[in-house]
């Protein structure tokens, strides 16, 4: 029962992005593929990774990282930022342009939060903060994002 109710919610997050994306872009086409979108939200979620940090967590080629690193740059969506400590490489950072595809996302997730608020007293949304985070530091070890605190 567990399972099927966190898969539920889990599907209505994602089904949400899809139905808001759809609404954004019905009178013209995406400029985004499926995969690029992954990619972005990877990217994203490891901060500014370099094109060899984002290969490695995919477990791709660095040369067809780069490829698709290439792709989302000419779109707009990401930037190359020479690093200060090592000028021979560069990290990736997602750009406004990005923020504003992914916000329909993470809108949502804002007000489902504040809905939870509001429904549940302090010491339920505690013991849920605290077990969601036993879950994603815990419970999760295949997906390492450097730097995470949960």
């Amino acid at each position: 029962m567990l399972e099927e109710r966190f898969g539920a919610v889990y599907t209505k997050f994602k089904l949400h992005f899809y139905q808001e994306i759809f609404a954004h872009f019905q009178n013209r086409e995406a400029s985004l593929t499926t995969v690029e979108t992954f990619a972005m939200e990877t990217i994203q979620a490891l901060g500014t990774p370099t094109v060899n940090e984002f290969a490695t967590f995919m477990r791709i080629s660095p040369p067809n990282a780069a490829y698709k690193i290439n792709s989302l740059v000419r779109k707009g969506y990401l930037t190359r930022v020479q690093s200060e400590q090592d000028k021979r490489e560069y990290h990736l950072q997602v750009t406004q342009k990005y923020r504003d595809y992914y916000n329909v996302s993470t809108d949502y997730i804002r007000k489902v939060m504040e809905r939870i608020k509001e429904r549940f007293s302090p010491e339920e949304c505690n013991k849920l903060e605290e077990m969601l985070t036993i879950v994603s530091q815990e419970l999760m070890p295949e997906v390492d994002i450097p730097g995470e605190t949960g």
